[in-house]
């Protein structure tokens, strides 16, 4: 190896690229809400996103295909630099220690060393008429006939404060992830892990996938929809991870099976929700199935507000 090959290698391991995210400006922020020490979220500006992997190797852009080493993540946040430039920004930066440690640190507590299962297990069944009942049909709007789905599906349980638990599960329908959504606040589990949040429209042979942002608009759309038999409504939680499309091509792949099978993007009617529906249609594309948009009519950004504006004034 020569000189040139062997500090390439250096910087590839003394620099992180959550130093790359915190040190470069403009800095991105960490959201110590939604990160765990295997991954970890920036965050900057409107719908800009980097996640951090791979104990600082790695990153990937949730809304874009775009994803490498530091090199490549150097080159993606100043477009204009070559290699050798980039090699001279990580010289700076090599052996700087990032300041996530100390964030995540606050962030821990006994609970999110529970399995994810177990601490889903222990929370209650949805019940009508308890706080969380009435937080979802009061200020989310939500009908009672949705909600009920979603408990006989397991996919929805009344977590603290007020809240509501979504569940993401794997391939064996192991709750592995779940959303977390309460009046003022939203959350994702410590330790979880993001695949989707699914509704079942009913027993009915599946030929739509609706995919929102959020479990609450996926509910807010079933309930638009009258939940169509048809139909599995589903949400990312956010930006789309490895499991995340795992999920989803495992879902095209049944909808393939179907001339009719058409994968939705009923993302949000914003930036970062127009670049989700870009993702989800080069997703249909390569798995040889229909593709469709979906947007809140009059403007609204997502389905919940367009579920909120159809209820007649008070």
């Amino acid at each position: 190896m020569n000189r040139q090959d062997a500090e390439i290698q250096r910087l590839k391991t003394s620099v992180s690229c959550a130093v790359v995210l915190e040190r470069l400006p403009p800095v991105w922020r960490l959201d110590a809400a939604e990160s765990t020490r295997r991954s970890l979220k920036y965050r900057r500006g409107v719908g800009e996103i980097v996640i951090v992997n791979h104990d600082g190797h790695g990153w990937w852009d949730p809304l874009s295909e775009a994803k490498g080493d530091v090199f490549s993540l150097v080159q993606h946040l100043e477009p204009g630099l070559d290699f050798s430039a980039a090699r001279c920004v990580l010289r700076g930066l090599a052996g700087v220690t990032p300041t996530f440690p100390a964030a995540l640190r606050r962030r821990r507590s006994r609970a999110s060393l529970i399995p994810i299962a177990q601490r889903w297990e222990r929370r209650p069944v949805l019940s009508g008429g308890s706080r969380t009942w009435l937080y979802l049909t009061g200020a989310r709007g939500l009908p009672d006939r949705i909600l009920l789905a979603a408990r006989v599906a397991d996919a929805v349980r009344e977590g603290p404060h007020v809240s509501a638990w979504f569940a993401h599960r794997d391939a064996a329908g192991c709750v592995i992830g779940i959303e977390m959504r309460g009046p003022a606040w939203r959350n994702f589990s410590a330790g979880g892990e993001k695949t989707l949040f699914r509704l079942p429209g009913g027993p009915g042979s599946l030929s739509r996938v609706a995919v929102c942002e959020g479990a609450i608009d996926a509910l807010s759309l079933a309930a638009i929809e009258g939940l169509r038999d048809d139909t599995l409504y589903a949400a990312t939680t956010g930006g789309m991870g490895p499991a995340t499309i795992t999920a989803l091509q495992q879902l095209l792949q049944v909808l393939s099976a179907d001339p009719a099978g058409t994968l939705i993007a009923a993302t949000d009617a914003d930036t970062a929700g127009w670049r989700y529906a870009a993702r989800l249609g080069k997703l249909a594309a390569g798995a040889g199935v229909r593709f469709a948009r979906a947007l809140p009519s009059d403007g609204l950004k997502d389905w919940n507000d367009a579920l909120r504006a159809l209820a007649p004034a008070s």
